[in-house]
Parts: C-alpha cells; sequence; structure tokens
C-alpha cells in the first residue's frame, strides 16, 4: 500500500531544493552505483558498514558512530532484551529509525519486515522503520502496511528527488515524512467522504430507478438487490485498479455495450461480467472467485434498470484511483457508513421513524477499527506467537547463506528442517476474528503471515534453489486454512 497520497506527493515535490538534490544525487552515483558489482556479491556483514556509509553518511548527510556527534549508528541494542537492529539514527540521543539489513540474496523484501518493526517496538521514540537488501531500500512509517520503496541500483533523478526529500538528515530531523503521513491521512480523509457521498447518491438513484422499474419486487427486497449491484461495480474498479481483475474492465463492458447491434440494455452486458467473475471466462482473462459478492441471484438478474442510470456508477467512480487513492480502510469507512444509512432506507419504506442513537451499527458494535490498532493487536498476539516460534526453531535474526556445495551440511540441513517446521507450524494456526466486519483485522493478519511466509520461501530457495511455493498460491492457503470471520451483519 502506498504510504502517501499522489497529490500531497506532488505539491512537496515540486518544493525541493534542486541544487542540493543534484549534488546529492552525484554523490549517489560516485559513492554507491560504481560499486554494484561488488555490492552484489557481498554479505550483510561485509558491506552493513559500508552501506551506512556510502548511503546515509556521503549520500544523505547523517554522521556514523563512532564520529563526534554520531546520529547513526550500527548494532543498536533493544531496550527490553539482547537482540540488536543493524541500525539506527538518533536524534538528541533517542531512537528516531531503525535500520534493518540483509545482503542481496535476499529478493523478497516482505521477508525483512515483522523483524524490523519487532526492533521498533522496543523503542517508544521510533517513528520509522528502513529496511534494504542494499539493491532496495524501503520507508515505513509507524506501521508496516505501507511503504515507499526505492530501487537503490537502478534510481533515475526522478525518482531519487523523493529518495532524498524524504530520507535526508535534515527532513528526517524536522519530521518531514511525518508531515507528508498527516497531509495524506487528511487527504484521503477528504476522499473517503467526498466518494462516500458520491457512492451513496449512486445507490438513491439506483434505488429509485430499480422501484420504478421493478414494481412486482416489493421495495425491502430492492434495496438489498440496489446495495449488491453498487457493491459489485465498487469491487470491479478496485480489482481493475489493482491488477487483480484486467484493466479497464469496466470501460470494456461499456464498448461491448455501444458497439451491440441488438441494442441490448447496458445491465445485460455488467450480466455477462458478472457471471465471468463468479465462474472465471478464460477468453476474457478473469479467474473464478467465487466469493458470494458475485454468486448467481435470478432476481438479481430479472432488474430492468435504464442504461443512464447505470453508466452514472462509472462515470462518478472513474475519476478515483483504486490503487493509490482508494485503499482498504476507505472501504471499510464506506461499509460502516452505509450500514447506518441502509438501515435508514428501511425504516423509511416500512414508515417507522429512525432513531440515530440506537441504530443497528451501534447496537451491534460496527464501527471500522483504524490500522493502527488491528496492527497493534496483530503484532502483540500473532506477532509474539511466532516470534517465540522462530526463536525456538533459531531463525530469528538470521542471514542464511549460499551452500557451498550441492549436498547441504548438518548445519544446512538443520536449517532446511527448522524452516520446513515454521511453515507447518503457519499453516496450522487459526485465527478467528468473531465480529470481523469488513475484515480489518484478518487482512492485518493476511499481511502479516505473507511476510513469513516470504521469510520461509526466501530461506529455502536460498539453500536449495529454484523455485518454491509462490506467495498466490501461499495466499489461497491462508485465506482458504487459516483466517476466520464471522459477523452478525454478513
Amino acid at each position: 500500500m502506498a504510504l502517501f497520497q499522489n497529490s500531497v506527493l506532488r505539491s512537496h515535490l515540486a518544493k525541493v531544493d534542486e541544487t542540493a538534490t543534484e549534488e546529492a544525487f552525484k554523490r549517489y552515483r560516485q559513492h554507491f552505483l560504481s560499486k554494484i558489482d561488488n555490492i552484489k556479491t557481498s554479505k550483510e556483514e561485509q558491506y552493513q558498514y559500508g552501506f551506512l556509509e556510502d548511503i546515509f553518511v556521503k549520500v544523505l548527510d547523517y554522521t556514523l558512530n563512532p564520529a563526534e556527534n554520531f546520529n547513526i549508528t550500527t548494532e543498536f541494542k533493544n531496550q527490553s532484551d539482547s537482540k540488536k537492529a543493524d541500525g539506527a539514527i538518533l536524534r538528541d540521543g533517542e531512537v528516531i529509525a531503525v535500520i534493518e539489513l540483509k545482503s542481496t540474496r535476499t529478493k523478497s523484501m516482505d521477508s525483512i519486515v515483522n523483524q524490523a518493526f519487532a526492533y521498533k517496538n522496543n523503542h517508544p521514540t521510533c517513528r520509522y522503520v528502513i529496511t534494504s537488501n542494499f539493491a532496495k531500500l524501503r520507508l515505513y512509517i509507524d506501521y508496516s502496511d505501507a511503504y515507499e520503496e526505492f530501487d537503490l541500483f537502478e534510481m533515475p533523478y526522478a525518482r531519487f528527488r523523493l529518495f532524498y526529500y524524504l530520507l535526508s538528515r535534515e527532513n528526517l530531523f524536522t519530521g518531514l515524512p511525518l508531515q507528508l503521513k498527516e497531509q495524506s491521512r487528511l487527504k484521503e480523509q477528504e476522499i473517503s467522504n467526498e466518494l462516500y457521498k458520491k457512492y451513496a447518491g449512486l445507490r438513491k438513484s439506483l434505488f429509485e430507478n430499480i422501484v420504478k422499474n421493478n414494481p412486482q419486487i416489493d421495495k425491502l427486497t430492492l434495496l438489498t438487490k440496489t446495495q449488491t449491484l453498487l457493491d459489485r461495480m465498487v469491487f470491479i474498479f478496485f480489482a481493475e485498479d489493482r491488477g487483480i481483475l484486467p484493466p479497464n474492465t469496466i470501460s470494456a463492458i461499456i464498448e461491448h455495450y455501444k458497439n451491440d447491434i441488438e441494442n441490448r440494455p447496458l445491465y445485460h452486458f455488467y450480466k455477462i461480467y458478472f457471471k465471468a467473475i463468479n465462474e472465471g471466462n478464460p477468453k476474457i482473462k478473469i479467474p473464478a472467485y467465487n466469493g458470494g459478492l458475485f454468486a448467481d441471484d435470478e432476481m438479481l438478474n430479472s432488474l430492468v434498470i435504464e442504461d443512464e442510470v447505470i453508466n452514472a456508477c462509472p462515470l462518478e467512480l472513474s475519476a478515483y484511483d483504486f490503487n493509490s487513492d482508494v485503499d482498504v480502510n476507505i472501504l471499510g469507512h464506506i461499509f460502516e457508513n452505509s450500514l447506518s444509512d441502509i438501515e435508514e432506507m428501511r425504516a423509511e419504506i416500512e414508515g417507522r421513524a429512525f432513531d440515530k442513537r440506537k441504530t443497528k451499527r451501534k447496537k451491534d458494535g460496527v464501527f471500522y477499527t483504524p490500522e493502527y490498532i488491528t496492527r497493534y493487536i496483530v503484532d502483540n498476539t500473532l506477532g509474539r506467537l511466532c516470534q517465540e516460534k522462530r526463536e525456538v526453531l533459531g531463525l530469528w535474526d538470521i542471514e542464511i547463506s549460499v551452500p557451498k556445495t550441492k549436498a547441504l551440511n548438518k548445519t544446512e540441513k538443520k536449517l532446511l528442517e527448522a524452516l520446513e517446521a515454521y511453515r507447518e507450524y503457519l499453516l496450522n494456526l487459526k485465527i478467528l476474528d468473531p465480529a470481523c466486519g469488513s475484515g480489518a483485522f484478518l487482512n492485518q493478519a493476511l499481511n502479516f503471515l505473507l511476510g513469513e511466509h516470504a521469510f520461509i520461501d526466501e530461506g529455502i530457495k536460498t539453500l536449495l534453489g529454484g523455485n518454491v511455493l509462490g506467495l498466490f498460491d501461499v495466499k489461497k492457503g491462508i485465506l482458504e486454512n487459516n483466517l476466520y470471520g464471522v459477523d452478525i451483519n454478513a
């Protein structure tokens, strides 16, 4: 997930000091890019100090321990135990960022994140987490769901501008990335409110048109079908922008309608795609999702809906980028607000008074859980369980090296067994949210488990070479076997 809103980034980057940035870019090319071939073959411990020197000192203007008045150091010890982060950035003697490094042998950046955040959680003043495998670098702020990633081996000046703007000593020390994050949060709230206003307006006009054209069906049933139809539309926008469905899926539907010589209604072509999403259709490159939302519904399929009304949905929603501007948190807020609005519409249909103080949302405790709370819960439940298991298996804070021979030695075999045992442990975990709502906690747990599986994949691939179980299959396995949700409104 993106760390910052695009519009916020654009406004800040317009203020960049180009002279200072260009000088820093020259230093980056001179001190880091010139060493790429050697960096690629270096182990973590061989280049760890050199990496901090080349990037953070020579390019970003920090002072490395043991120099006088240093503000960055290696091997920084946790407050609560003997474990150490590979590096830490200090301001007035307090940790504001922890740095976790691996060598270029670590291909998956996701495999580093959980360990890095375990270090962060030991330092109350720490707001930033920086991870790198020498080839790529990620910056996180407070939580692991969102980050900004930079390709250090292939970073053009346009991308370097943001890298230097966020991570230079002066800007990090004045809290500029935190300001960007807060401004992005406010922008996200603005987008959320604006989007929901349009969403609610679309539901109202769609419902009124469906009621007008389908008088044989009671209004309460039609309200439910209206909500299902609108949810399907939002899913398609979200999925096509995220690469889950082919890009421009909505545009393809409209194009089929425009070129139809039989003059069939626009809704007819939506139904074709709804069926494809539910069952799969290789011709249009859509796999079967079969998640319930698109399940065959005879009554929904039978509805008569005027073209201009259903066409208003893409006209209103296409203005949003559901990849960078609209994330799962905004969708969660839409879910939360919808419950109250739908209940009010039901009350109006039934001719009864609606008391906002006694809504189903309040009675059932339906409130979208903020991201920082779900992350805290996951870190202190699932995170602790997994850390304890990794420590028992000898898998905490290690870097796995490529074997020198094809036949694994005793230590390498033991390490492989530990990785397989940890995989088995993860696959047998059962995580239940008995009031899951839109799934904020379960989504956070999914992200955490994907990071742990990435760590295992990386280790096994290093030891054995070749391919291991891909993360797409792991994700499917986690969703089917590890995560369980129940909700009164489901």
